[in-house]
């Protein structure tokens, strides 16, 4: 209340002489700054345990070696997740192409659209406000998850191993609050990339779904003064239930969550280090790839699912089992 009053004297002594745009400029960055303030200083920060890691590894070969076959069988069968994926009417052919290729490994895929089409079974949820929408479809999939526990957040343009996301999340407890892939940072604040793809536990979804009830902490239209991309908009609601982005990587360190199509990983480990492409590149349990077009997606699927080289194992330990009744690779 102070900051709003400071902002008002502000504004009408630097208004009242001859530069009159330079006063509402400058009164104005200084509304800005203390509503900023204001959102993120100490005392609008919840009362919560915080939960703080923010590189989160897959297990080893040697950590899951250590496990009982049968505990190993218990969590290859605990692990099921939802996928949620927001599409575009418009983007009828990434829908599809999505539909038929690595959607199918998930538990439960359901789509989510911003209108109703024919073409394509999905929920309408009648928004076109990009945050909005992702609002609803998560309050949609957290009401409907019935026993799944985990939750995917993808775009149609992204290429998902679902079995590999599983992996990562194998040893980890839902019950716990947790927001994986590939995390970035602007300002203060961490958040995960939403291109390629947005893990969530069962209690972070209920913390976040909660706090849609608090306008002031988790607008729905986001703030008057600015407005954040849906992905930064998540991230600050979910700070503010004690919630952190973590990014998910291998037992080594490697990013398993991509920003970019496999072609151009590969090209950019070329430029980087010629001898050595295919470990400069990626992960080799590689969650998601992004920026994908439906040529790539069905040659993507071709070579993760059904080409085999003759004579090689690889000695997994454990097999995630597909969907009952799914028609999956």
């Amino acid at each position: 209340m102070a900051g709003c009053c400071v902002c008002g004297f502000l504004l009408k002594m630097l208004s009242e002489g001859s530069s009159f745009m330079k006063g509402m400029a400058m009164g104005g960055l200084f509304c800005l700054v203390v509503t900023l303030i204001g959102n993120f200083s100490s005392g609008g920060q919840p009362n919560v345990e915080l939960h703080l890691h923010h590189h989160l590894k897959a297990p080893s070969k040697e950590e899951l070696q250590r496990l009982p076959e049968a505990h190993k069988l218990e969590l290859s069968q605990k692990v099921r997740v939802y996928c949620i994926i927001t599409v575009q009417p418009k983007a009828l052919i990434h829908w599809a192409t999505a539909k038929d290729t690595w959607s199918k490994h998930c538990d439960r895929a359901v789509f989510y659209s911003s209108e109703s089409a024919k073409a394509l079974e999905a929920v309408d949820l009648k928004e076109q406000d990009e945050w909005a929408k992702l609002r609803k479809a998560l309050k949609h999939a957290y009401d409907n998850a019935g026993d799944l526990r985990w939750f995917f957040v993808a775009r149609p343009t992204t290429f998902a191993i679902i079995e590999n996301l599983k992996y990562l999340v194998l040893n980890k407890d839902p019950g716990q609050p947790f927001y994986i892939g590939h995390a970035l940072k602007s300002g203060e604040l961490e958040y995960v990339e939403y291109e390629s793809g947005i893990v969530l536990s069962l209690e972070a979804l209920r913390r976040l779904v909660e706090i849609f009830h608090d306008e002031d902490k988790c607008p729905e239209r986001g703030r008057a003064l600015w407005k954040l991309s849906e992905e930064k908009q998540l991230a600050v609601c979910l700070k503010y239930t004690g919630v952190f982005a973590e990014n998910g990587e291998d037992s080594r360190g490697k990013g398993l969550f991509n920003s970019k199509a496999v072609g151009s990983l590969i090209s950019d480990s070329l430029a980087r280090n010629p001898p050595d492409v295919v470990e400069g590149c990626c992960s080799d349990m590689a969650v998601t790839f992004s920026g994908m077009t439906p040529n790539q997606m069905h040659v993507m699927m071709y070579g993760v699912y059904r080409l085999r080289p003759y004579g090689h194992n690889f000695h997994d330990s454990l097999m995630f089992l597909p969907p009952e009744g799914s028609d999956n690779d």
